[in-house]
């Protein structure tokens, strides 16, 4: 076969849309990969000759079901349950849970695509998956999120397994709810096992796992600058979010001498001019981890700005920015306010949150811009790693810990370059997204190769 029959990114992606119809996060993830992705399968026609994106396109496995559960108003809930399993080439499904009223098949699969490639990326044997359910855990008590959780993995337990698939937490899912699936899952199978990750200590979680995605993004950023000759020093961080990620981003950030000024959460976002210090950021830890507040309250207490109705924080100036929200909060006419405010680097922290149309704007205009699949996979290299320690019944200590996540995302910046360097690229420009998509690709797809057609 020649490069010739190697369909146009036009062809290719038209395919996918009509086997799935309705599905654009779907879509667009893959439509980014197969964007970078085809000119390397024109150069190493194996690739072409075995389908291979073809397949990493179509889920090894969708699971839908019921989970009906009761409120504690003795009310039955239906909800809906899913779990993708998008590849296991390389080892075993891996992926975050999701409990979010935007859940559905689309969302999950695009998140199931992307889980392929970061997995491949961390060196780790792990393949890609994503799960989760339409259920919202917001408002609900403890006993109400316990039952709905064990009615979850009632059914989840059959298609999970420590060398099936292991999954963890994501938006909606955090120790409370791993806590509660974990024992279902014992009592259910009568097996004391690593099948989820993101456990408490006290149950065989990892240390730093908490602290691995938004620690992991600020060392990707750090990595960017100073593969151009900067540091974080002195720079000001616009940050999205107020969960997990973006807290430990902001920490990280104070660590390396930066200084954040934004965070936000689905009703708006707090500007604090003079900065978001240790102090203040536990203060947004206990108001959005154990409160379960809203962001505002940020603004109200230290005297920052608040910009309501859902306003997100790229129209602040920065020369950093940690989108850690959610998918496509980013938008072109952000991006455009962004360079023209004069960001240097973006590193996304959540999964996909910057529109295609976006990141094309930042290439244009030279800005360092990590993908998700590169930026946030500190988060699954630690969860890899708790993987391991579980198996050996063991646990590291926190300082190896933080050695090897380090380790982890110098590798991950280091293939990154390796295949999207740009030739006679005097000021050193980096594609990351082309870099970070034929990296994880080549890994898979070479895996998938000797493997046979499976």
């Amino acid at each position: 076969m020649g490069r010739e029959q190697v369909p146009s990114l036009e062809e290719f992606v038209d395919g996918v849309d009509k086997r799935n119809p309705g599905q654009p996060e779907f879509i667009q993830a893959v439509k980014e990969v197969a964007a970078s992705v085809l000119d390397h399968v024109r150069d190493n026609l194996k690739y072409h000759d075995h389908q291979i994106l073809e397949r990493m396109a179509e889920p090894d496995r969708v699971v839908s079901f019921r989970v009906c559960w009761q409120d504690d108003a003795g009310h039955v809930r239906v909800n809906r349950g899913y779990r993708i399993q998008n590849n296991n080439a390389i080892g075993p499904y891996k992926g975050g849970i999701r409990f979010h009223p935007s859940v559905n098949q689309g969302i999950l699969k695009f998140l199931a695509f992307e889980q392929t490639f970061k997995n491949a990326l961390t060196g780790l044997p792990m393949g890609g998956g994503k799960g989760g359910s339409n259920f919202n855990p917001k408002g609900k008590s403890d006993n109400e999120i316990m039952r709905f959780c064990q009615s979850f993995m009632t059914e989840l337990y059959r298609h999970v397994g420590e060398d099936v698939d292991v999954p963890a937490g994501d938006i909606g899912v955090g120790g409370r709810e791993i806590g509660y699936m974990f024992g279902q899952y014992k009592r259910i199978t009568n097996r004391y096992v690593g099948v989820l990750t993101g456990k408490g200590l006290e149950y065989g979680g990892s240390p730093i796992r908490t602290e691995a995605t938004g620690y992991g993004a600020v060392y990707f950023m750090q990595d960017m600058l100073k593969h151009v000759g900067k540091t974080p020093d002195g720079h000001i961080a616009i940050v999205s979010g107020s969960g997990n990620v973006a807290q430990h981003a902001v920490e990280k950030l104070l660590h390396l001498g930066a200084k954040p000024v934004t965070l936000s959460d689905s009703d708006g976002f707090i500007y604090d001019k003079d900065g978001i210090t240790q102090e203040k950021l536990e203060f947004v830890k206990e108001l959005k981890n154990k409160r379960r507040g809203r962001i505002e309250e940020y603004a109200t207490k230290f005297g920052a700005q608040y910009h309501g109705n859902a306003a997100r924080p790229w129209v602040i100036p920065g020369t950093l920015a940690f989108p850690c929200a959610t998918q496509n909060e980013v938008s072109a006419d952000d991006a455009k306010t962004m360079i023209a405010n004069g960001v240097l680097a973006v590193a996304e922290g959540a999964n996909m949150p910057t529109e295609l149309d976006a990141v094309h704007l930042f290439q244009e205009a030279r800005v360092m811009f990590a993908p998700g699949k590169a930026a946030n996979a500190g988060g699954v290299g630690v969860s890899g790693l708790e993987m391991s320690q579980n198996s050996a019944r063991i646990t590291w200590k926190e300082e190896e810990l933080q050695k090897l996540l380090r380790d982890i995302m110098g590798n991950i910046h280091d293939r990154c370059v390796r295949y999207g360097g740009v030739a006679g690229s005097g000021d050193k420009y980096v594609d990351y997204v082309k870099g970070a998509n034929i990296g994880g690709f080549v890994k898979v797809a070479d895996a998938m190769i000797a493997q046979g057609v499976v």
